[in-house]
């Protein structure tokens, strides 16, 4: 069932006013992602990706990335926009999130700017950062948004929502 469109606030967002197909953004705000008690990536340099009733989907530059905690793994999935997908496992000494991470090695065209970005999907990590908000995970284990206050839903993902 769906739930009734939220009316974002004063410095708010509504997912409901994001695009199809998706559109791809610089930002400066400050992204972190820990894992295992490891500051694994931090920048002020991401790409942000905005799609209709997802939370944005951060993407890392490889070079504010821990890499050497980044394992490439055989699995791949495919987005009608982007391209194809590639995955990683992040391992912190004694932890590992088994394809806890993705980029795309070869965009399609239009989203060339976010070669080798890596995103983090935020229920994976110990935690993720906005701006030094915590971030809240996206329902469901699909999608990989990133939920913060200043952005409102309802969000796609979770149970019943598939049909939106």
């Amino acid at each position: 069932m769906f739930r009734k469109r939220v009316q974002p606030g004063p410095g708010q967002e509504s997912v409901w006013d994001y695009p199809r197909p998706p559109r791809l953004e610089p930002t400066t705000r400050h992204v972190q992602v820990v894992f295992n008690s490891i500051v694994i990536a931090e920048t002020h340099q991401a790409m942000r990706m905005l799609e209709t009733s997802h939370p944005p989907v951060y993407y890392i530059p490889p070079e504010d990335i821990r890499m050497e905690h980044l394992t490439r793994t055989p699995r791949t999935t495919f987005c009608e926009f982007k391209g194809l997908a590639a995955y990683y496992t992040i391992m912190v000494r004694d932890q590992t999130a088994a394809n806890a991470a993705w980029f795309y090695p070869n965009p399609s065209q239009t989203y060339t700017p976010l070669q080798d970005h890596v995103a983090f999907y935020p229920g994976m990590m110990e935690a993720c950062y906005i701006d030094g908000e915590l971030v809240q995970a996206q329902p469901g284990d699909f999608y990989g948004g990133w939920i913060t206050s200043d952005i409102v839903g309802p969000f796609k993902g979770g149970a019943g929502t598939w049909g939106w």
